[in-house]
């Protein structure tokens, strides 16, 4: 039987490519694939995510073959580099890097020098001729390997660097001298042993298998494991695990490491963006340790490395045909690129991006659409922010770099859990760190923005934040941080924890207090872009909507009617809920007919509001829903104020309360059942839509209205609605002496109702998936309480995803498929949609493609997010020839 294969060499001779990520992960694919098109690259080998699953899986005990495939590994990497690991003449050291299939910024680990000890050192002092190069490299590595191997934290020997630089009087690392480089790697040593109790290893086998084991348990962190959380990563078995050759930036003045990308990932703007240190190593840029400068400077710094990085970062970019992130290092005057992956981006740079690389001829609108803008990147777009109208100086507290573009408000808080525990209590807040690491992701995720001192555009701060979209300003100087006393001041203004303040990421503002927001101003390239996308379309996007202030934003996004205007929130206006209560309390149906009619002004007026601004479009209503116990008081002060109101006695109202009360009102008296137990509920709500398109008919407004029966479960339930809507609009019509057209249909949202959708349909004119409803019965979950377990049953992976954000297609969609089949199969022309949160979710949208309905709905501002999700779906299945030749 043959040996499994784990281990994928590159360099001169490469093993992988590009297509290999699942397999190898994405810097292990990248790093074979730059070797493939005569990219630079130190060479080295990726070890499989099916070895890193295996081993977690037999508790690190790796696969049979794995260790000799690793020596076969070194091997190859010390042939190309003419040296070898742990040689006493002319050593060869290692990084060991993690690499997931998708990109995870700063989540697993990395260790930098490995194969060092001393007597490694005194062979690269002689080798090198640079002492304090090598003093700096290995305390470089007992630091990585302390904190990632052995769970050293990398506080103690931060702290440990800290006094050696207060003893020595200087304020950065670079000026500290060989001897006291020496004397930190003996108290890094000293620290190693105190924290571990052994010896630091000095067997550069035994440094690469402990390695190697911390590079693969990295993947089960608590930090990795809530990225992926936050990232909605899935489906993944592990990280590879990249050892390859050091190349050091570290060396000299002609030495440096840096990170780039091809466009700038705040704007989009086709520029060459990034930072670089001059003699550093690669973890300096990115963990904020020092204040890299910008890659432009390189230009006069290093003017021929920075012409020959210029042309690899074009041949990337068109080879990839996306902007790319890139991380180098120059040694000695010598380019190496060391990692390539396409770049995270604010939504404003990934529509600039997209629009610039199809113009530019690099990709097609199909890639542009398919690849290049996620819906998330669109939901960004639409965030509030605040005006562009300068700001005073005397209300700027701290300027810093605008890592992240965006407006936002908070309260402050100095760590990562505390914003955790704010946001859970409902709070807003702005996590305020020195810099950030990647045991901060919770606090970020948590976070409306992210403000801190030290580190740059590059930093993990910043990477992150664009990647989740959140307003970030980075090395901010201006401000001191003090944790203990949670406090920052800019020697004039000192903020507390739980004082407000707003940051604007765009500009790198920082200002004292709570500022007005704005909604966005929507880019060319915006405008463009969507009109691309909507030439890929062939299914409508509709918004949830009842007021015309909602329909009005809708309908500039892209919303082509209303899919589901909720009455009952109609009710609840301070002007007609006693309207509302009075007629609930009402002996007699006349009482009750004499209440309900108060109400019929009120709601003719709301839709004629929201007809007006839908004219032409349809807007569909549906009629009460909510259990009739909503609408009392609940609490013995409430109660004696109604009763006064309504003029009856308090303990005739708690009687009447108390009567309504339901054990499980969401499956008790609500939906059509309050119709057909008080039909004059339903006549009010169909009179009163009734007139209001007849009136504005007579000024020119055309009104599409679709009446929808709520909670359906039976034929003869909607029958029995449907004849009073029928009724009441022709008596409407009588008066009027004219008439429109309409449609009455009804959710399907009872699983009986998709279960008998045939018999539904021969009497309906159309479905709407109340997926809410619908998930809630079908899986017993309650929506009220299932957040109580749900987050659990997430992390136990009993549930991929919140069943209630993103549609169960295995049980729940297999009642919407049944339901709309059914459906379809009594009455062809049956007009089918969904209107549930899930309606705004690109995951249940792609679904609903499948099914072939005629429209999702969904909130205002996730309009134009649908209509993305639509046209992605309509590409991936191929379904695009008519709608490309329009573009």
């Amino acid at each position: 039987m043959a040996e499994s294969k784990f281990v994928y060499r590159f360099g001169s001779i490469t093993d992988g490519n590009r297509t290999m990520r699942e397999l190898i992960g994405g810097k292990g694919a990248n790093l074979a694939e730059m070797c493939n098109i005569g990219i630079p690259v130190p060479p080295g080998f990726t070890i499989s995510t099916e070895a890193c699953k295996h081993t977690i899986d037999h508790g690190l005990i790796w696969p049979e073959g794995l260790e000799d495939q690793i020596k076969a590994g070194i091997f190859h990497i010390e042939s190309e580099m003419g040296s070898k690991l742990g040689d006493k003449d002319n050593p060869l050291l290692v990084s060991v890097r993690s690499g997931a299939a998708v990109s995870m910024p700063g989540m697993m680990d990395t260790i930098l020098n490995l194969g060092i000890n001393d007597d490694v050192v005194e062979a690269l002092i002689k080798k090198t001729g640079n002492e304090r190069f090598v003093y700096d490299s290995y305390r470089r590595f007992i630091d990585m390997f302390g904190d990632v191997v052995m769970g050293v934290s990398h506080e103690y020997f931060e702290d440990a660097i800290e006094h050696i630089k207060e003893e020595a009087g200087v304020r950065e690392d670079i000026n500290l001298s060989t001897e006291h480089l020496k004397d930190l790697v003996d108290r890094y040593k000293a620290i190693y042993r105190k924290h571990t109790g052994h010896m630091f290893p000095e067997s550069p086998i035994e440094q690469l298998k402990f390695a190697v084991n911390a590079v693969f348990k990295s993947w089960n962190s608590s930090r990795a494991i809530k990225y992926r959380e936050v990232s909605h990563i899935s489906g993944l078995i592990g990280t590879g695990v990249n050892v390859q050759a050091m190349v050091f930036g570290n060396m000299s003045q002609k030495s440096a490491t840096g990170v780039c990308f091809t466009r700038n990932p705040s704007t989009g703007l086709n520029e060459l963006y990034g930072e670089y240190l001059i003699n550093a190593q690669g973890e300096d840029v990115v963990a904020g340790i020092r204040t890299p400068k910008p890659i432009r400077l390189m230009k006069k710094q290093m003017p021929e490395v920075y012409e020959e990085l210029v042309g690899y970062t074009n041949k990337l970019e068109a080879h990839y045909k996306n902007m790319q992130d890139i991380e180098f290092t120059i040694q000695e005057g010598k380019l190496f690129i060391l990692q390539t992956r396409n770049g995270k981006r604010t939504g404003t740079a990934a529509v600039k991006i997209a629009v610039d690389l199809v113009n530019q001829g690099i990709i097609t609108k199909e890639e542009a659409i398919s690849g290049l803008v996620e819906p998330e990147h669109i939901e960004q777009l639409l965030h509030p922010q605040f005006s562009t109208e300068d700001v005073l100086e005397k209300e700027i507290i701290g300027k810093g770099l605008p890592a992240s573009p965006g407006a936002a408000v908070g309260k402050v808080v100095f760590s990562s859990k505390e914003a955790e525990r704010a946001t859970e209590r409902g709070e807003m807040v702005i996590l305020v760190r020195i810099e950030t690491s990647p045991e901060d992701v919770g606090g970020m995720s948590s976070a409306e923005g992210i403000l801190t001192s030290r580190g740059g555009m590059t930093s993990h701060a910043a990477v992150v934040a664009r990647g989740w979209g959140k307003p970030c300003v980075a090395g901010c100087s201006d401000i001191v941080i003090n944790y203990k006393a949670k406090t920052f001041t800019n020697g004039e203004i000192t903020i507390h924890e739980g004082d407000w303040i707003s940051i604007d990421g765009t500009r790198g503002l920082i200002m004292e207090g709570q500022r007005e927001m704005f909604p966005p101003v929507l880019s060319e390239e915006y405008e463009t872009f969507m009109r691309w996308v909507s030439a890929f379309e062939s299914m409508d996007v509709r918004t949830n909507a009842e007021t015309p202030e909602d329909a009005e934003l809708a309908r500039s996004l892209g919303a082509k009617g209303i899919g589901l205007a909720r009455t009952e929130h109609m009710f609840f206006k301070d002007d007609r809920v006693t309207a509302v209560r009075r007629m609930i309390v009402a002996e007699s149906e006349t009482e009750r007919r004499d209440s309900i009619l108060k109400l019929l002004p009120y709601q003719k007026e709301d839709f004629k509001g929201i007809f007006r601004i839908m004219d032409g479009l349809p807007v569909t209503v549906r009629l009460l829903d909510p259990p009739l116990h909503e609408f009392l008081p609940h609490t013995k002060e409430e109660v004696k104020v109604l009763a006064e109101q309504l003029g009856i006695r308090k303990d005739k109202l708690n009687r009447k309360i108390d009567a309504l009360k339901e054990f499980n009102p969401m499956l008790g008296h609500r939906g059509c059942r309050l119709g057909i137990t008080h039909p004059e509920i339903t006549e009010m709500q169909t009179r009163a839509i009734m007139e209001a398109a007849l009136e504005l008919k007579q000024d020119g407004i055309h009104a599409v209205p679709e009446i929808m029966v709520p909670l359906v479960g039976t034929v003869r339930e909607f029958i029995n609605q449907r004849r009073i809507i029928e009724q009441t609009a022709e008596e409407v019509f009588e008066e009027f002496d004219d008439r429109i057209s309409f449609k009455i249909g009804t959710m399907i949202e009872v699983p009986r109702a998709a279960l008998t959708a045939n018999e539904i349909a021969g009497e309906a004119e159309f479905f709407s998936f109340g997926t809410n409803d619908l998930t809630q019965m079908t899986l017993g979950y309650s929506r009220d309480d299932a957040a109580k377990f749900i987050p659990h049953y997430l992390e136990e992976g009993i549930l991929k995803e919140d069943p209630f954000q993103t549609l169960d297609t295995k049980g729940v969609g297999q009642l919407v498929h049944m339901g709309a089949e059914l459906g379809r199969a009594v009455n062809p022309e049956l007009k089918v949609g969904i209107c549930g949160e899930h309606g705004g979710d690109p995951a249940s949208i792609e679904f609903c493609y499948s099914l072939d309905m005629n429209y999702v709905s969904c909130s205002p501002y996730r309009v134009p997010i649908a209509h993305l999700a639509i046209a992605q779906a309509a590409i991936k299945s191929g379904k695009t020839t008519r709608q490309s030749e329009l573009v």
